[in-house]
């Protein structure tokens, strides 16, 4: 392992590179160099604003592959950020073969994560009032509707995949690197992902990820948001007929679950209209 610096900023690598196209984009400062997917990302201060840059092609420090690999995965990745462009997913402003790897670069956005490798942002999140956290959840289920209609599943969403701006009361989606266009199947047997949010389907070789996948998903993260992944009635601060939704999009029998995310959204609503245990909202 070695230490690199940008601009004053440290970070760590397995093997050194030469980052110096990233002067051409601006000031760097901030890196994250955590990643387990072979990808390194930039904050750069630029004359056109902040921006967001993620590079693949490194040998980084969590990352055990080959960096072509990671270069072949971000460059799948691009044509998916075009394909979904949303108002609560982060923009992307170009695609480009650079500095002996691939990089997206997008436009900068405040907030933190909500996954639970960022301790601190997601305890702040975590204790954020139900009306709030709400909002939020509608903001996903939004996005997941969006994502079904242009054909796409979500494959690797995460409670890491989302940001939250506490200042702006603004939901942002970070990360969609692995989303795949329909119909798509699982080649992979343990797909990636959280284990947290992921579907029996997504550990089964041969099995289709389609939209009832992606409920499982939607119920993850409402468990997730709402209990920090406690699934025990006694944890849930909402109403039972929440609860009861929530827990009919986890089932590990996908027949059992909602066939669409319009069918959970709309159950969803009309389960918000009853009180919640402990808060008016």
């Amino acid at each position: 392992m070695i230490t690199h610096n940008i601009d004053g900023i440290p970070f760590k690598m397995k093997k050194s590179h030469d980052f110096g196209f990233l002067s051409a984009y601006g000031r760097v400062f901030s890196v994250f160099d955590d990643q387990d997917s072979g990808n390194i990302c930039f904050g750069i201060d630029s004359p056109e604003g902040r921006l967001f840059l993620k590079f693949a092609g490194a040998y980084t420090a969590e990352y055990n592959g080959d960096p072509a690999e990671a270069v072949k995965r971000l460059k799948a990745a691009a044509p998916v950020y075009e394909a979904l462009r949303h108002p609560l997913l982060i923009s992307l402003r170009e695609a480009i073969d650079i500095g002996g790897g691939y990089a997206l670069v997008f436009d900068w956005a405040d907030g933190e994560c909500m996954g639970r490798m960022y301790e601190a942002s997601h305890r702040r999140i975590m204790s954020l009032p139900a009306a709030e956290k709400l909002c939020i959840f509608a903001d996903i289920i939004s996005f997941m509707k969006h994502t079904a209609a242009k054909g796409y599943t979500a494959v690797d969403f995460y409670d890491g995949s989302i940001m939250y701006d506490t200042a702006a009361e603004k939901t942002v989606i970070c990360d969609i690197d692995f989303f795949r266009k329909q119909p798509a199947v699982n080649d992979m047997g343990r797909m990636w992902g959280s284990q947290r949010f992921m579907s029996p389907e997504e550990y089964t070789k041969g099995a289709a990820l389609d939209e009832v996948t992606n409920v499982f998903t939607l119920g993850q993260m409402g468990f997730s948001l709402f209990t920090d992944s406690d699934t025990a009635p006694a944890a849930f601060p909402l109403s039972m007929d929440c609860y009861r939704v929530l827990s009919k999009a986890i089932n590990p029998d996908r027949n059992e679950r909602y066939r669409s995310i319009a069918g959970f959204e709309k159950d969803w609503q009309n389960a918000l209209q009853t009180k919640t245990k402990g808060e008016h909202i």
